[in-house]
């Protein structure tokens, strides 16, 4: 059974990531190269259902800096794909 999880949106300019991994230490890294582009807030890790590690943190995408800045100006016009099929 599918569940509709419902959530208040991050405020204007920022962005809710959410990392799944099989480790703590692949979660983390992912993490921290996220806050090498971009301000963040301190992680929060949660154990998940099968033994993995879920991670979520939220970063500041109005200020993007180092290799990001480049990276999103390019981009900003792209629109995303959607949910997956998983988040719906």
């Amino acid at each position: 059974m599918k569940y509709i999880e419902t959530q208040t949106l991050p405020s204007l300019g920022h962005a809710e990531v959410r990392i799944i991994a099989h480790t703590p230490e692949a979660a983390r890294a992912v993490a921290e190269s996220l806050r090498s582009c971009f301000a963040a807030t301190e992680q929060r890790s949660y154990p998940g259902l099968d033994g993995d590690t879920r991670l979520h943190l939220t970063v500041d995408t109005a200020a993007p800096a180092g290799p990001a800045r480049s990276r999103l100006a390019a981009s900003r016009s792209s629109v995303g794909t959607g949910a997956h099929p998983d988040e719906t």
